[in-house]
């Protein structure tokens, strides 16, 4: 089924494969009514889960992951090696069946480059580009710098000016996303939410200001996250409106990533946001924040509507750190301002049931998650602060 773009109405070495003890884990998964996140008797489901055994990069330090993706049979991981001094350098491993991985040849140009944490990598046709930074200068900003993989499989920097992604209107570089026409970064700047464009990620054109994209009369843009379609982009984010303390969700479609229109969703009274967003089987549905916990949003033939709640806030940020999406199953992995869990759904965002990772995945500086999925395979990593883990998993035939 094709992607249709549609506007709601709004109110205002040697790698292998090691298995867990165990082999299967127990996996509870629980019915959740679509409002308020609480959860029916939970349904035990099995999956399988095996740690990936990445192989050691030349010199000291650990890894560091931050980002996963596949495409065209090809599976990449993304981040840094850090050493114990609080050192960096930018690091990637690839592989073509997500059991044996080897590491990408990286070339960086720049200073904060050599030094840099790869935090999103999308690819397309089996290759590959990456956002990354470093903390540096005299204002302790990070310094970002995208990445493009040649032909002959190294991913080199790009030169850029240090406004393109930096400067004086910086705010923040979200997440890269690949398609048909190119390739897509989104953040955000001073003007509001911001894009930057490249038909083959080789050199980025910053879009900043653009009607509609950018904050106005209507309200403060902020953007997170985007996804290609047959019919272009379309990226998901919030809109604090004037007078408000919460931001509603807002979702901006665009057919080359330099012109955009918005459409704002009805909200509420409570703090909503869309973080992630994919595509099942060409149906857009995006997670994020809504109200103390969280929630889907779905796009119907009549507009985008508000799918199920689940989860609920323990305290501190709030955020999704990764969402995939599998034979029709959407896996979130989110954090309550503690820690990280994971949540499953088969009907496009309606019902949600609680999913066990396969280790402890605690949240903080220096701590992060990443998720992607093919064939019916979900990849995990957590990076727990001292250790970085990756995991394929598999739910059990017998659990369907």
């Amino acid at each position: 089924m094709g992607m249709r773009w549609l506007v709601g109405t709004r109110r205002g070495g040697g790698p292998r494969l090691v298995p867990v003890v165990g082999g299967v884990l127990a996996v509870l998964l629980a019915g959740c009514p679509a409002s308020n996140g609480e959860t029916d008797e939970p349904d035990p489901v099995s999956v399988v889960w095996q740690r990936v055994q990445l192989p050691s990069l030349d010199g000291p330090g650990r890894v560091v992951l931050r980002d996963l993706a596949v495409c065209a049979g090809r599976w990449y991981a993304a981040g840094a090696v850090a050493d114990g001094a609080g050192g960096t350098r930018p690091a990637v491993w690839s592989s073509r069946d997500g059991a044996e991985w080897t590491p990408v040849p990286v070339v960086a140009d720049s200073y904060y480059g050599r030094r840099s944490v790869l935090f999103s990598i999308a690819c397309r046709d089996g290759r590959a580009a990456a956002v990354g930074g470093k903390v540096g200068g005299a204002h302790g900003n990070p310094r970002v710098s995208s990445w493009w993989q040649r032909g002959d499989g190294t991913l080199v920097e790009v030169a850029a000016s240090f406004e393109m992604y930096g400067g004086p209107k910086a705010v923040n570089v979200s997440r890269l996303a690949a398609g048909p026409a190119g390739w897509l970064i989104v953040g955000n700047r001073a003007s509001g939410a911001a894009a930057w464009v490249s038909p083959d990620a080789a050199e980025f054109t910053l879009i900043e200001g653009a009607p509609e994209l950018s904050t106005d009369d209507q309200g403060v843009t902020w953007v997170f996250d985007a996804v290609a379609g047959p019919s272009g982009w379309l990226a998901v984010g919030g809109l604090l409106a004037p007078g408000r303390i919460d931001r509603d969700p807002a979702v901006w479609t665009s057919v080359d990533g330099r012109g955009w229109r918005r459409t704002v969703l009805p909200g509420s009274e409570a703090y909503e946001e869309m973080q992630r967003v994919v595509l099942v089987d060409g149906t857009p549905v995006a997670v994020g924040l809504r109200g103390r916990g969280f929630g889907a949003w779905r796009q119907e033939p009549a507009g985008w509507a508000a799918a199920g709640g689940f989860g609920g806030v323990a305290g501190g940020v709030a955020s999704i750190g990764g969402l995939a999406v599998s034979a029709g199953r959407i896996m979130a992995v989110v954090s309550d301002g503690e820690r990280y869990g994971g949540w499953l759904s088969v009907d496009r965002g309606d019902r949600w049931r609680v999913v066990e990772l396969p280790v402890a995945a605690p949240v903080g500086a220096g701590r992060a998650v990443g998720l992607a999925a093919d064939g019916q395979r979900w990849w995990l990593s957590v990076d727990d602060g001292s250790e970085t883990s990756l995991w394929v998993g598999q739910i059990s035939a017998t659990s369907e």
